[in-house]
């Protein structure tokens, strides 16, 4: 199967990143590189383009799609937390802009045999990183009844997630569950169908996927560090497809944009903090022409912040 994935807001990620032709810009959710062939194509031969993803299939896309561009172009099958280590060892001190897209592709969705697809039967896997051994199968059948309700709540708001937790735990007693047919089925059985609420399993698998690729617990630090190496002026863009994550990038930052923290009830400042980032615009949505496209964009948010430095008065908008 090729690697297909339709890149979402590619006008507005662009824009948003004003790139430089000699720049270097760091995409650290490579995918199937359609952001990144974009922001190579302004890129002339000074300039540098780095892609990150845990992926192989999506490395091995990325190499092919990228392969005629005029610009420097290095790959590194890694995690995005490790992006401080990977521009290290290019003697990368600071960048241009950096992109995450975040999320599950649709060459991923579409795969059957990753387990990812609530719509199809499959192993238990739903690994980013096919190198670990943690997969789905081990959070449905070794996680207690307790911590499945956790997750279930926390990554997938399920407000059926005790149901569902109990059922799987009953299930197992019986025999190991292995696939992902047979968890949908568990789920439709625990979770009444709503009119316009969506496929009952849809909660379920992504709260499993985030824990299986621990996928929350790693972002608002390597958004720190990501800001960390902007150059001043430089630009950082993020699409986020659910609430939880689109919460932690928002919350990041709004701490990243933050003045002073002294206590309230100080009379003058004397933590000398400085924002590091101003906030460039509300988060911005896809047209409805793109999400016509492309259904899977519905959900998107695009969020873009830029670095500062010295002591510029930033004024942000209030981005809800």
């Amino acid at each position: 199967m090729n690697f297909e994935h339709k890149s979402v807001m590619l006008d507005e990620v662009l824009n948003s990143l004003d790139v430089k032709p000699n720049g270097i810009y760091l995409d650290c959710t490579l995918g199937g590189a359609g952001h990144a062939a974009a922001i190579g194509k302004k890129l002339d031969e000074r300039g540098l383009l780095i892609g990150i993803d845990q992926d192989d299939d999506a490395i091995s896309a990325a190499k092919d799609r990228l392969k005629n561009l005029t610009c420097g172009v290095k790959i590194f099958r890694s995690n995005f937390s490790k992006l401080d280590k990977i521009l290290d060892e290019l003697c990368v001190e600071k960048i241009d802009g950096a992109i995450f897209d975040l999320g599950i592709s649709s060459y991923q969705i579409d795969t059957t045999q990753r387990g990812f697809s609530y719509m199809h039967d499959a192993p238990l896997d739903m690994r980013m990183d096919r190198r670990k051994n943690f997969t789905a199968y081990d959070v449905i059948n070794r996680y207690d009844e307790e911590r499945l309700i956790k997750i279930f709540h926390e990554y997938g708001e399920e407000r059926f997630s005790k149901r569902v937790a109990n059922s799987i735990c009953r299930a197992r007693k019986i025999s190991a569950i292995e696939t992902t047919g047979e968890l949908v089925k568990l789920i439709e059985q625990s979770v009444p169908r709503t009119k316009n609420g969506g496929h009952p399993a849809k909660r379920i698998f992504q709260a499993v996927r985030i824990e299986v690729n621990g996928e929350l617990e790693i972002l608002s630090d390597a958004l720190k560090k990501s800001v960390n190496r902007l150059k001043i002026g430089g630009r950082l863009a993020v699409i986020t497809f659910h609430s939880l994550e689109d919460r932690i990038v928002k919350e990041t930052f709004k701490t990243l944009a933050k003045g002073c923290i002294c206590p309230k009830n100080f009379p003058v400042c004397v933590c000398n903090h400085k924002p590091e980032i101003k906030i460039l615009s509300k988060p911005q949505s896809p047209t409805p022409n793109e999400i016509n496209l492309n259904s899977r964009a519905k959900s998107a948010k695009l969020r873009v912040v830029e670095k500062i430095g010295g002591r510029e008065q930033i004024e942000t908008f209030n981005a809800n």
